[in-house]
This record gives C-alpha cells, sequence and structure tokens, in this order.
C-alpha cells in the first residue's frame, strides 16, 4: 500500500522494483498481496496497456484504520490495549509517545 500511495497508481511489477530494492520479494508474492489489498477493497485496478493498474480505492487513514482493526481482531482478540502493553514492553513506544497517547486518551470523547 505504501508504494501505491506513494506512486498514486502502480503495477505489480512497479510495486516489486520498489520493495526488491529493500528485501527479497517474489513477484508473485507482491501479485498476490495485490490481489488481496483488491478484493478487501484497498486498492481497485484497471487495465493500463498489457497489465492492470492499481490504485487505492480508499483514503490512508481509512485503509489504516481498517488494516489496524483488522490486526487488533485477528491477534488481539479486538483489544487495543495487549497491543499497547506489548509495545511499551518491547520499547517501541518512547516517553514522548507515551505522554502524546495519554493526551489523545484524556481527549478521547
Amino acid at each position: 500500500m505504501k508504494v501505491v500511495w506513494s506512486r498514486r497508481a502502480a503495477t505489480v511489477r512497479d510495486v516489486y522494483e520498489d520493495l526488491r530494492t529493500r528485501r527479497r520479494i517474489a513477484y508473485t508474492t507482491v501479485m498476490t498481496m495485490m490481489n488481496i489489498l483488491e478484493r478487501k477493497g484497498h486498492l481497485k485496478k484497471r487495465t493500463g496497456g498489457r497489465s492492470f493498474l492499481y490504485q487505492p480505492a480508499r483514503p490512508k487513514r481509512e485503509v489504516l484504520r481498517a488494516m489496524v482493526r483488522e490486526f487488533l481482531d485477528r491477534v488481539f482478540g479486538g483489544a487495543a490495549e495487549p497491543l499497547l502493553v506489548q509495545l511499551v514492553q518491547d520499547r517501541h513506544l518512547t516517553e514522548r509517545d507515551l505522554s502524546e497517547l495519554a493526551r489523545r486518551i484524556r481527549r478521547a470523547p
């Protein structure tokens, strides 16, 4: 999704080439993931010459919200607290992050 968001439209080959510069990945893996993202409604595709051109189907914020929700449901049974505890324990949240999170929690409806 990050590659498609940054390019606004991309083929499977575009995404594959971009990802390949950072890690080893199979072309078929990229194709499978993009098809899954399309099925879930995160991407839409149209014919662009000999290949499909993928574009974001919804705003980035909406897609991220849906992906996080799906992850929470699948991994943590829908509960956010165990995820936050894990992030704190693994030191993925700095003191500044924690302060900002506490501020947002206090302001939440």
